[in-house]
């Protein structure tokens, strides 16, 4: 007869003694028992050869196994009339392995568990519904450790007294009760006892109940049971179809009749689930959390759980004990995944006191997003959710309303801003800000609005989740917003009313309705608790301070490298010597708003040279400030705690919950402590008056009273804060406390500013010291009108000697080679305020332009600047075109890409900007090119007047603008070095010179490529007969560098004037042609001195 495997064979100690000649094991038992012979089966453990080395399929080695019998676990073997009680192990679950399949058994892997329950036939589910029924809420609950695994076919007669079903899920359906009498047969086969091959090598369990079998095929996996799930019949909540444009993807609709047919734990999991389709949803069932369908597909994706088909509706479900759900949660939130967690309300007694047959009362209670977390690996970067409201005005001009909120500081920001076609001022918003989620009204932004937020949000170090919200529930009319703010009472951090952040904006509507928007996205995330204890602040895009519209933020790479997108080779990276981590975010906010007054950027680098002088106090600050925690996130979750005491009482995480409260507060005291006590030693040395015209400080004396009290109550109450064993009256305790902190929330917040300034400074004037290089102060002067102007124009300047890149790294041995920049007025009284630069390529041109502007941000922001000498004017906005960079994901082409950054540069430049243009023109044909560099160039030095960095390689311009006035040219040099075998090969110096370069050496480069060299010769010799063919043409002569733009503008004038008839000629005619006169001969006595000196 075909022997057949018992459970009970992987509990065997693998054993050469244990067989026998015949190879049959020494627990074989007659296939036929007499009644008198059942008590033999008393031994069959004792037969068992138990050791620590036994271990199941799933049991990890390091575990020491459980004992393998337990008193409360016994089974009744049917002999006919007798029974004998026989122990049933409580390890055996250990031992059961699912094979992805229909699967009786449960997957572990790590600290995954997925439950479920063997599938019966259906006349099982009828004989046994009625006592599962009338089983009690406490036995199926507290039993969720206990698992049903395989029985061999004919051991029919075993019969189970435990309810091993354990807790109801919404994959058990309520009629399935746990293992009865399953036939009335009086004997079973042949039991044999094999023996585990190895206790490193995993067993299967191929066990089947007998009707319906537990093991499928790969469709019951892959795809779901529900209709309503799949993809071809999904609906949101209206009834709507994902080819709707009303369609909100964050519901499900669930017919009625699926309803209805679900037990109590499943309408408990389906009525949220249907609310947020769009959040992976934990459900609670005892020890464990689970997660069903569609999320189980997420957990076995991205978790590497395995997944099973379990219960009567072959409902899909992964889990996790409760001890491993944290790090869970915190790996789907770094992968973008919304996560929310159903907890149990009440206990098992709770709910049977509410009545008989009644399930465990679940809510959705926390629930988390990469764009509000708050605990796990943030980093130092502020973590942003943004809501975006777009609108015109009555002009047709675009206006945009946002708000924002950094949920981790419990700080909301509101503001708006103009724009125009080119969506400059949003992406300088999407830079600055750096958001991690976008809220916005579906089909409520423009295509240019989307082609702007792909654009950015592919350029970023992380990724920019894009969540379109349905028109009505979310972005509210302004009035709505009013009265759902003052209802509900919002806001109670702000120090003055929530008004005065949003009355100050021209745009007050659309300010509100993004407002609207993110409130009610963070109702939906039962994130109260941040809009109740918010704070609401205005946020100014560009007000008083330096602007760099988002390009411009990209082409000098402030904050991420056009490599990779890190922080390596960027300016943030340069000057961040900060201490703290609140530190590092305020200096990422002063680099986005470099001032524009010249008072307030003396103050700072006033500040900067005296810790210079003094490095003895840097000292002293770093061993402060090194050694204080987060105090902003510190803050926001101790104001988040207040008037949120109900998830405390949650009998499974309350405790927990209590715990980290009083840890971090303990944090908080204590780090306000170190500040304080760095504030008063500055103060007592003197040296804290600097701070008084930088930042607000409130009266020390009165917080540092109040600061000793809490650490006294600290001391007292909580000695041990971050292990603290919570007790019952704990809670009332640290409530009191944290209210009688947060009376004062305001002032500790100006403290927590005042530390973080000290530590953006002396971030300044570490870099300074620890600098490779020269540094020096720049002396900021005010614009004034130039006396020798043409048409009154200002003089703003920029003189920078021995420049050189702060961060660059050179190609030659000494380092970088310093040049000096002058743009503007000088003592001459001209104004040269464009330079044309040339050069080869690879010669060092475009780092030239970047260290010009990273200058300029350096000497605004209050830090000393790299060079020996420098002297400027404060700029207004700096406007960038670098680089030849193409946008597929938006259709854009390399010179529709030019081209619009350059419409911007054209439209919004002014006399007090620094304009940087490389190589404008080379992604088109080489005339339409050429011809565009020179009308750009010739409008911005004769009708804008702005500083103006212009570099190139159409060679013509430079004949063209050889003697204009205010057109200075130079090149960076070069030269040839002889090598061993007589060729020449290109050495670029990197050192600017004055005059043109003679070419651009592209042949030469080529050759460094690794161009074959006949290729190259064949170009050279192409390139010969084109140069022939133009060089009779006067303007690509050298005769032409004689003879100006302006020369050209003057002569037409003239002979227009004088080819005017008799009657046309009037005074005025007279004045313009003898101010031409005059004009031509001072230019003709000024060059003539210039070439005799």
């Amino acid at each position: 007869m075909q022997r057949q495997k018992s459970i009970l064979s992987f509990l065997q100690k693998p054993s050469t003694e244990a067989h026998n000649a015949s190879g049959k094991t020494p627990c074989q038992i007659p296939s036929t028992l007499q009644p008198a012979q059942a008590s033999n089966l008393e031994g069959i453990s004792a037969k068992v050869p138990l050791a620590d080395e036994v271990r199941g399929t799933d049991t990890p080695p390091e575990k020491i196994c459980r004992p393998l019998f337990t008193s409360r676990f016994t089974a009744a073997v049917d002999f006919g009339d007798e029974s004998v009680a026989q122990p049933f192990s409580s390890i055996l679950h250990k031992f059961a392995k699912n094979d992805q399949s229909k699967s009786s058994s449960i997957m572990n892997q790590n600290d995954s568990v997925s439950f479920g329950l063997l599938s019966k036939s259906s006349t099982l589910e009828d004989n046994y519904s009625e006592k599962r029924n009338g089983m009690s809420l406490e036995d199926r609950e507290n039993n969720d450790n206990d698992f049903i695994h395989g029985v061999d076919e004919n051991a029919q007669n075993i019969k189970f007294d435990l309810d091993l079903l354990g807790p109801e899920t919404p994959a058990v359906r309520p009629r399935v009760p746990h293992f009865k009498r399953i036939q009335n047969t009086s004997d079973f086969d042949q039991v044999t006892c094999s023996f585990v091959s190895g206790f490193n090598k995993r067993q299967k369990l191929n066990e089947e109940l007998p009707g319906k079998g537990v093991r499928g095929d790969k469709s019951d996996i892959s795809s779901s049971k529900f209709e309503w799930l799949n993809p071809s019949t999904i609906r949101d909540a209206n009834g709507r179809r994902p080819s709707d444009p009303l369609y909100d993807e964050r519901t499900l609709y669930i017919p009625p009749d699926a309803l209805k047919k679900m037990s109590a734990s499943q309408k408990q999991y389906w009525s949220v689930k249907c609310q947020y389709l769009d959040v992976i949803l934990f459900f609670k069932v005892g020890k464990f959390y689970e997660l069903y369908e569609l999320d189980a597909e997420i957990g076995q994706k991205e978790l590497d759980w395995k997944m099973t088909v379990s219960g009567v509706g072959k409902c899909r479900q992964v889990g996790i004990s409760e001890a491993g759900i944290d790090d869970a949660v915190e790996k789907l939130i770094a992968r973008g995944y919304k996560v929310g967690r159903m907890e149990q309300v009440e206990t098992s007694d709770q709910a049977k006191a509410r009545g008989k047959n009644l399930v465990i009362e679940r809510k959705l209670v926390l629930m988390a997003t990469p764009s509000t977390v708050v605990d796990g690996s943030m980093g130092p970067d502020a973590v942003h959710l943004l809501a975006l409201k777009e609108g015109e005005t009555n002009n047709g001009s675009t206006v945009y309303g946002f708000a924002f909120l950094d949920y981790a500081a419990l700080k909301f920001w509101v503001g708006s801003f103009f724009d125009d076609g080119s969506n400059a001022a949003l992406g300088a918003l999407l830079v600055q800000v750096s958001p991690r989620e976008v809220l916005y009204e579906k089909s409520g932004l423009s295509k240019e609005t989307h082609k702007a937020l792909l654009k950015y949000a592919s350029r970023g170090s992380s990724t920019m989740q894009m969540t379109p919200i349905v028109l009505d529930l979310g972005f509210l009319d302004a009035n709505e917003v009013k009265k759902m703010i003052n209802s509900h009472g919002y806001f109670r951090g702000t120090s003055n009313l929530w008004t005065t952040a949003i009355e100050s904006e021209m745009h007050y509507d659309h300010v509100l309705s993004a407002l609207g928007g993110l409130i009610c996205h963070l109702n939906r995330l039962k994130l109260q608790d941040a809009l109740r204890n918010g704070e609401l602040l205005s946020y100014h895009l560009y007000k008083d301070c330096l602007r760099m519209d988002g390009q411009t933020l990209l082409n000098l790479e402030i904050f991420g490298n056009n490599f990779d997108g890190g922080l390596s080779g960027t300016l943030y990276k340069h000057l961040d010597h900060c201490r703290t981590t609140s530190g590092k975010r305020l200096l990422r906010r002063w680099i986005c708003h470099p001032l524009k007054e010249i008072d307030d950027i003396n103050d700072r680098l006033n500040v900067v040279e005296g810790l210079i002088n003094n490095p003895e106090v840097i000292s002293v600050m770093s061993q402060y400030l090194c050694k204080l925690p987060d105090l902003d996130r510190l803050l926001g979750r101790v104001k988040a705690t207040v008037g949120s005491s109900y998830v405390l009482l949650l009998p499974s995480i309350g405790a927990k919950m209590l715990k980290q409260r009083i840890k971090a507060f303990g944090l908080l005291i204590k780090g306000l402590r170190m500040g304080m006590d760095l504030l008063m030693i500055l103060q007592k040395e003197h040296k804290v008056s600097f701070l008084s015209k930088i930042v607000n400080l409130p009266v020390l004396s009165e917080l540092d009273d109040l600061l000793k009290q809490l650490e006294a109550a600290m001391s007292e109450d909580f000695p041990y804060y971050q292990d603290h064993d919570v007790k019952e009256s704990d809670a009332e305790t640290l409530s009191a406390l944290i209210e009688l902190f947060v009376a004062k929330a305001a002032d500790w917040s100006q403290v927590i500013h005042a530390l973080n300034c000290i530590d953006v400074l002396q971030s300044f004037a570490a870099s300074v010291i620890s600098s490779a290089g020269s540094m020096c102060r720049p002396v900021l002067l005010s614009a004034k009108p130039s006396s020798s102007s043409i048409q009154g124009s200002c003089g703003p300047r920029l003189c920078i000697k021995s420049l050189w890149h702060p961060y660059a790294v050179g190609n030659n041995e000494n380092g970088q080679v310093p040049n000096d920049i002058n743009l503007g007025e000088d003592t001459t009284g001209q104004q040269p305020c464009a330079l044309l630069l040339t050069g080869p390529n690879m010669g060092g041109k475009s780092t030239l332009l970047r260290a010009t502007c990273l200058v300029v941000i350096l000497a605004q922001l209050g830090c000393y600047v790299p060079g020996e000498k420098c002297t400027l004017s404060p700029v207004d906005v700096i406007f960038t075109r670098l680089g030849a960079t193409d946008r597929i994901m938006s259709g854009e082409s390399t010179f529709f890409v030019e081209c619009s950054e350059t419409a911007s540069v054209l439209r919004n430049a002014t006399q007090d900007s620094l304009v940087l243009l490389d190589e404008l023109g080379r992604g088109t044909s080489t005339f339409d090119g050429y011809a565009i560099a020179y009308a750009v160039l010739r409008h911005l030095v004769e009708n804008v007047h702005c500083r103006l960095l212009f570099a190139t390689h159409y060679h013509p311009l430079t004949k063209e603008f050889a003697s204009h006035p205010h057109v200075n040219m130079q090149h960076m040099a070069c030269t040839f070095d002889r090598k061993i075998n007589g060729e020449q090969e290109l050495v670029f110096l990197y050192r600017l010179a004055s005059g043109s370069s003679p070419e651009s050496y592209g042949l030469q480069v080529a050759l460094m490529a690794g161009i074959p060299k006949s290729v190259v010769e064949a170009a050279s010799t192409a390139g010969d007969r084109m140069k022939l063919m133009i060089s009779e043409n006067f303007k690509s002569s050298e005769l032409r560098a004689e003879f100006s733009t302006l020369h050209e503008e003057w002569l037409k004038s003239i002979l227009s004037l004088s080819s005017s008839s008799r009657d046309c000629w009037d005074e005025d005619t007279s004045d313009t042609i003898l101010c031409l006169w005059h004009e031509m001969r001072s230019l003709y006595r000024y060059d003539c001195f210039n070439k005799l000196a």
